[in-house]
């Protein structure tokens, strides 16, 4: 999500659920310049995200509650509505206490119900398409 001309970005370690009764850890990740939204290539080991990456999901996002994406976020309570191209509709993201074992923040993510809600099996978001 871009917020403050950053890219604020959140690690999803089990994927992300479509299903609105489950909660996902979202490990909050360092930001990245606004350069970076479409950025896929291989960063060599030893390098901070080493590894390949690839664009999952890209679209845009906008705030259900208020209007200031970076009071939310330092709040620590993010409702907001995805147009991807991959995820839909309504979801948030609050922030837990501590954090994670690499010391960063650990999030909540759940998608609220609304008509892209899916129960089941099929509610599991997972891999590359």
């Amino acid at each position: 999500m871009e917020i403050a001309g950053v890219l604020k970005s959140w690690a999803i370690p089990k994927g992300v659920s479509l299903d609105p009764t489950l909660k996902r850890l979202a490990v909050e990740v360092a930001d990245h310049s606004i350069s970076y939204l479409t950025f896929e290539g291989h960063l060599p080991e030893g390098s901070y995200g080493a590894g390949q990456v690839y664009v999952w999901d890209i679209g845009s996002f906008e705030l259900v509650k208020g209007s200031d994406a970076f009071a939310a976020w330092e709040a620590g309570a993010l409702r907001f509505r995805l147009e991807g191209k991959r995820l839909k509709g309504e979801w948030r993201l609050y922030k837990m206490k501590g954090k994670h074992e690499r010391g960063r923040p650990m999030w909540l993510l759940q998608k609220i119900e609304d008509e892209y809600a899916v129960r089941g099996d099929t509610a599991e978001v997972i891999g590359r398409s």
